[in-house]
């Protein structure tokens, strides 16, 4: 039996998944589930982003620590690790793209040929270098398939967003994305109040704050064309924080897209807080 409806028919427990791990619980979720499973697991990880939680529960030799940017130390870690496959989990913080980023000579001839650098550009042309080596990049939602968000209301009850409003946030959602512009938007009623870009999802969510939040709506969804090995829609906690602090209590999330981070304890945040978790359907263009 498949551990995960996200992996490979062919995969194979016995061969090494190297870990490539950015911040907070979502890479330390996957390397639980894979241990459980049965599987091998050897960490990547890197300086002032991994938390040092997950690092801790590495032997020396079954990690390696890296600074953002060191493509060719990172390719050459897989193949000392023998990894069969590799999977990416875990943001790394955006501003390293401009500050505090060490390419190596492999990072820099991979940058300069890219003529947009964006997520999908980035990690697109990472895996390539990665699979070039016979080594499986991995659905970022492997292993995780239980903490995905999934249709209707998580939180119980009726979803406080009037059908007409949530349809008008998932068109903007969806239109953002399309542009490659973010993954995410705040609307109320019909009026969009802010869109997700660079600065990320909670940056995003205090700046819509600002503005009156009763009947407001957050909205998570992925590319049209998503790439599902990096770059998937994550929401846990601090998300929460977020919304509550902003006054946001309506969030809709893509069901079977959008990972939910320790998803029992995400949702009975949200009850606590008062803040309705909704999963819409993919395929769907009304809620």
């Amino acid at each position: 039996m498949s551990v995960s409806a996200f992996l490979p028919a062919d995969f194979d427990l016995r061969r090494p998944v190297g870990l490539i791990a950015g911040q907070g619980r979502y890479p330390a979720l996957v390397a639980e589930r894979i241990r459980a499973a049965g599987g091998t697991v050897r960490l990547i990880c890197f300086a002032e982003e991994t938390a040092p939680e997950l690092v801790a529960t590495f032997a020396d030799s079954e990690r390696r620590e890296l600074r953002v940017g060191q493509l060719g130390r990172m390719l050459r870690t897989l193949e000392e690790f023998e990894a069969g496959y590799a999977l990416m989990a875990g943001q790394i913080t955006p501003r390293r793209l401009f500050r505090g980023l060490h390419p190596d000579l492999k990072a820099a001839r991979l940058l300069f040929s890219l003529k947009e650098r964006n997520a999908e550009t980035i990690f697109g042309a990472i895996a390539r270098e990665i699979e070039a080596l016979n080594i499986r990049l991995l659905d970022a939602r492997s292993f995780i398939d239980d903490h995905l968000a999934t249709p209707g209301c998580m939180t119980g009850g009726r979803f406080p967003i009037e059908d007409e409003h949530l349809a008008h946030g998932i068109r903007i959602a969806r239109e953002c994305a399309r542009l490659d512009i973010g993954q995410g938007c705040v609307v109320r009623r019909g009026t969009v109040l802010a869109v997700e870009a660079f600065e990320g999802t909670d940056a995003m969510i205090r700046r819509a704050g600002e503005f009156r939040s009763d009947h407001a709506l957050f909205v998570k969804t992925v590319k049209p064309a998503q790439d599902y090995r990096f770059d998937v829609p994550v929401f846990g906690l601090r998300t929460i924080e977020s919304l509550r602090e902003a006054g946001i209590r309506a969030a809709a999330l893509e069901a079977g897209n959008v990972i939910i981070l320790d998803k029992p304890a995400v949702l009975a945040q949200a009850r606590a807080d008062g803040i309705a978790l909704f999963g819409y359907t993919p395929d769907s263009s009304q809620p």
